[in-house]
């Protein structure tokens, strides 16, 4: 009589999980560095938010809040001072005007401070061109 060999299908996972590591840490350390340029998105809409603040972010660093000019620096405190006269505390509202080409982390760093100030972000839109 003879004797059979069965081949062994067997699939070892230690190795597929480390590639599927490997590619998780790769992604991680790459997305940090990707930038994402996205312009302001367009309304038609007519209705005006009530705000208490505007902070203006331009192409070329400039910061303006309620029209004065500002560091990024500076930029919390600006914001706390502005908001301290305001009778609506509860309900603070500072209004995000970009330019169009604004990176959006610094639009993040806006709304991480009023977050932070417990206030609410609006990001403006603009309006929609024909």
């Amino acid at each position: 009589m003879k004797k059979r060999n069965k081949v062994s299908a067997e699939f070892s996972m230690s190795s597929l999980t480390d590639i599927i590591f490997l590619l998780l840490i790769f992604f991680m350390l790459t997305s940090n560095t990707v930038q994402i340029n996205v312009d302001l998105p367009q309304s038609d809409s007519k209705t005006v938010a009530p705000t208490d603040l505007s902070v203006q972010l331009f192409k070329n660093g400039k910061i303006l809040v309620n029209s004065k000019n500002t560091s990024k620096k500076n930029l919390e405190k600006r914001i706390a001072v502005e908001l301290k006269p305001q009778t609506n505390k509860d309900n603070g509202t500072i209004s995000i005007i970009a330019e169009t080409g604004v990176s959006w982390s610094r639009i993040h760093d806006v709304m991480k401070i009023a977050s932070g100030l417990e206030i609410k972000a609006i990001i403006a839109t603009a309006p929609r061109s024909n």
